[in-house]
């Protein structure tokens, strides 16, 4: 290859950009007739816009790791059900102590549910709660064990949760019920759950008044922030789905929770340097609007898929440590509730502990 980015054997421009620049070029030869000129021009509509995004994400990617951008002792982790379902032993919880020992993990987001659609969570659902909670604060103590629970969202569809005044009611009594248990605090998931929901906000308002009074936590995942402004509508308008949250949105959920978790994987980036561009920024958008006294923790990917919305080669743990480290550095370095939170212990595999460590404590 050229030095300069030229294909000396094609002769193919292979600079960032450089198939763009030879399309402008044929569009201004007189040679080209009018409908290959509109063919031209619509393959410039649609490859414009994620070639210049993907140079953005490589870019923001890049740069020097700044000191002092590492563990702040706020991590968690989300733990399947096995914890509380009797199929998890005491040598698990011994075993899961060495495991986490050195890092920076303070919550344990134990899945306890999941919720009824009408919002109750029948107590059967996490017999060896008792058991579970003695072992950690026996094995691991000062951490934090508190119960993870969810639902599909109906969002107008037949089936599902709908975020009423009777169902934010029964939530609400779920999540009493858990923290009666012996819980320190509850962990929410509601999903698809779209930007600007003023029932979920409210049903926020109504946990903190518990949470506050039972001097529990009160956590939840978070989706994604608009990687560009109104990101969200145009995608709904496009696939019938919202993927983001407007940043607008997730500062008001981040002003009434304890700690609030962004799902930063799922995200549709085919390539590593992408990814952890992306992360960088979204790490950027969330510090710019969750209070200092609200804990932001990103997600880390400890799972292994290969589909449209994740590809594993590219959402890498280390990928997302790196954009963590940079959107934090470049952002607020000095943001004391800050942490990562590793999604999920049972998918987890040998290298992703190890990039977790190496690079985040």
């Amino acid at each position: 290859m050229h030095p300069m980015g030229i294909d000396e054997a094609t002769g193919t421009d292979t600079r960032p950009g450089g198939r763009t620049r030879a399309l402008v070029r044929r569009w201004r030869s007189p040679r080209l007739k009018w409908p290959k000129r509109i063919a031209l021009a619509l393959a410039l509509v649609l490859l414009v816009p994620p070639l210049a995004g993907a140079v953005a994400l490589r870019i923001n990617y890049a740069g020097d790791l700044r000191d002092g951008t590492r563990t702040r002792g706020k991590d968690a982790i989300w733990l399947g059900h096995a914890w509380v379902d009797g199929r998890k032993k005491d040598a698990d919880v011994r075993a899961f102590a060495e495991r986490i020992r050195g890092t920076g993990i303070k919550d344990l987001y134990v899945h306890a549910g999941p919720l009824e659609h009408d919002g109750t969570l029948p107590r059967d659902r996490y017999p060896r709660a008792r058991w579970l909670l003695d072992a950690v604060h026996r094995e691991m103590p000062g951490i934090r064990v508190q119960a993870w629970m969810g639902d599909v969202l109906a969002n107008g569809g037949p089936d599902g949760l709908r975020l009423d005044a009777r169902s934010r009611d029964a939530v609400v009594g779920s999540a009493r019920q858990i923290l009666d248990a012996g819980f320190e605090g509850v962990h929410f998931d509601l999903e698809p759950l779209l930007s600007g929901d003023r029932d979920y906000l409210s049903l926020l308002g109504d946990l903190r008044e518990l949470t506050r009074e039972r001097e529990a936590q009160l956590s939840v995942a978070a989706h994604q922030i608009d990687p560009l402004p109104a990101a969200h509508r145009v995608n709904a308008a496009v696939s019938g789905r919202e993927k983001w949250w407007s940043q607008e949105f997730f500062g008001e959920v981040a002003r009434r929770v304890d700690q609030i978790a962004v799902m930063s994987y799922d995200t549709w980036m085919p390539l590593e340097g992408m990814y952890g561009g992306y992360v960088a920024q979204q790490t950027a958008l969330a510090l710019e609007v969750t209070p200092e006294g609200t804990d932001l923790l990103m997600g880390l990917p400890f799972f292994h898929e290969d589909d449209l919305g994740h590809h594993e080669n590219a959402e890498t743990v280390a990928a997302a440590v790196r954009g963590t480290r940079l959107g934090l550095g470049r952002t607020d370095r000095d943001r004391k509730r800050f942490g990562v939170a590793l999604y999920v212990d049972f998918a987890a595999e040998e290298g992703d502990w190890k990039a977790y460590r190496e690079g985040w404590c």
